[in-house]
């Protein structure tokens, strides 16, 4: 068990590195990609339909990320635990970090939880993930590589009532040329209607967002956040389908923002 009590020896450890050692600039990260639950918290009080939904995990990441990790030579760090046990991607203290209540869903093992046990879960959980991936940034600013740090979510189909048209979405704070080329190719090849800019969320540096501002902002380093509809990447054949179709994109991007760095 961790020092928090919270992890026990047979749950999942709080990060999973995929082809650690890997040669490309990039570093791929998910910070959605797992819906584990420590046994000590049971299920949250959450029925099992409800943890299938996009309220628990970003649905299909972690396939589609390892798919790409394979196909691009990406190392691919990625979070185990689900959303609603701490969201990796909100600073903690953040309304967002440990939700009482999500899309509808009652959170009831969150309604309760102690200023003692959501530090638990920040020290078990949030520190790991975002130590591993300070580390590997570290190490590779220590061999004079400069990283594309590229943030992997999903979104669903259907919030609010609200059918979303859109099929992938680039989301920055307007200081990216990697996600302005990777818009601007996304576009080329599938039209602007469904290839949101800042939707369907805004990358928000001023606490909404975490992962993306404190790892890359942070270190002056350029960034991908991209968003992928979940009902294209739900099977493992789905995940290798936008995979295929990705993976020259972001070959084409990286190329395209190093020439206007240049």
């Amino acid at each position: 068990m961790t020092s928090s009590g919270l992890i026990a020896a047979d749950d999942p450890a709080a990060v999973i590195v995929e082809n650690s050692g890997a040669s490309s600039r990039l570093l791929l990260l998910g910070d959605h990609a797992g819906r584990a639950v420590p046994s000590v918290l049971g299920d949250l009080g959450v029925p099992p339909h409800e943890m299938d939904r996009h309220i628990a995990w970003d649905i299909g990441v972690a396939g589609l990320g390892g798919e790409l990790a394979r196909r691009l030579d990406a190392v691919f760090i990625r979070q185990a635990y689900s959303r609603l046990v701490i969201d990796c991607n909100r600073e903690p203290g953040h309304a967002g970090s440990i939700v009482p209540i999500s899309d509808g869903c009652p959170v009831p093992a969150n309604q309760g939880a102690s200023e003692a046990e959501q530090r638990a879960r920040v020290e078990a959980i949030f520190r790991p993930y975002h130590s591993a991936i300070a580390a590997e940034l570290d190490a590779r600013a220590a061999r004079g590589e400069r990283t594309l740090v590229f943030a992997l979510h999903s979104f669903t189909p259907r919030m609010n009532d609200f059918d979303r048209p859109w099929r992938f979405g680039v989301l920055h704070a307007h200081d990216s040329p990697f996600s302005t080329a990777m818009l601007a190719v996304l576009r080329e090849k599938f039209g602007e209607t469904v290839v949101g800019d800042n939707e369907p969320y805004a990358l928000d540096p001023n606490g909404g967002d975490y992962t993306v501002p404190h790892h890359a902002s942070g270190r002056g380093l350029d960034y991908l956040e991209l968003e992928v509809r979940q009902d294209l990447i739900t099977t493992p054949a789905d995940q290798a389908i936008v995979a295929d179709v990705l993976a020259p994109l972001l070959a084409e991007a990286i190329r395209r923002s190093a020439e206007a760095s240049a």
